[in-house]
């Protein structure tokens, strides 16, 4: 009899390969034809997926291009910074861990979603909601962390402070694509480090 542990993890990283393929083929299409003149059915043809399988794993095309796997990455190495430090000496120390921990190939497409995100107007515009989740998100991990809610106003201004050298990163990436991201994002951050909470 299969073992049912030995299953799951078989199955999660079947999905974990046919969600990236989605995303590989979104990408390459994208950059071969153009955004808007891609469809979800010729992406889904290209992965060898059918429609209804990539809207399982991303609800518009949009999303393919949003959504990414660094979040995960990131806040798991967050929260095993040690308990005392300061949050953004722990967000520093996690984005600088996550980021050597990624391949030139993740680098590299991290570029080229910025590169569309910033040029694609219905991209742009879908982005401020990621902007706003993102706030959220790093709202709730600051406030776990120095034990106070995540809508009071000294931990929501910070986390928009992180989530907003994020954009600037981004927009400094559009403008010199061989920038060092990981170093302009840890530039960012030390000026909110020496921030009280």
């Amino acid at each position: 009899m299969a073992d049912p542990a030995q299953s799951y993890g078989l199955r999660e990283r079947k999905k974990a390969r046919t969600r990236a393929a989605i995303r590989q083929h979104a990408l390459r299409l994208f950059d071969e034809q153009g955004y808007a003149e891609t469809t979800v059915e010729e992406i889904a043809e290209a992965a060898e997926v059918s429609p209804s399988t990539f809207f399982r794993y991303f609800p518009t095309k949009e999303d393919v291009v949003l959504q990414d796997d660094f979040d995960p990455i990131a806040i798991e190495k967050f929260e095993a910074q040690p308990p005392g430090m300061h949050p953004v000496a722990a967000l520093r120390a996690a984005m600088r861990e996550a980021l050597a921990e990624a391949s030139d190939d993740e680098l590299d497409r991290w570029r080229e979603v910025t590169r569309l995100t910033m040029s694609v107007p219905e991209l742009r515009a879908r982005a401020l909601d990621e902007y706003v989740r993102s706030v959220g998100m790093v709202s709730g991990l600051i406030a776990k962390r120095v034990g106070r809610d995540p809508g009071d106003f000294a931990v929501r201004t910070l986390a928009g402070a992180v989530a907003g050298i994020g954009l600037s990163v981004m927009m400094m990436a559009m403008e010199d694509p061989e920038a060092d991201l990981a170093a302009l994002m840890d530039a960012g951050l030390a000026r909110l480090e020496v921030l009280p909470l």
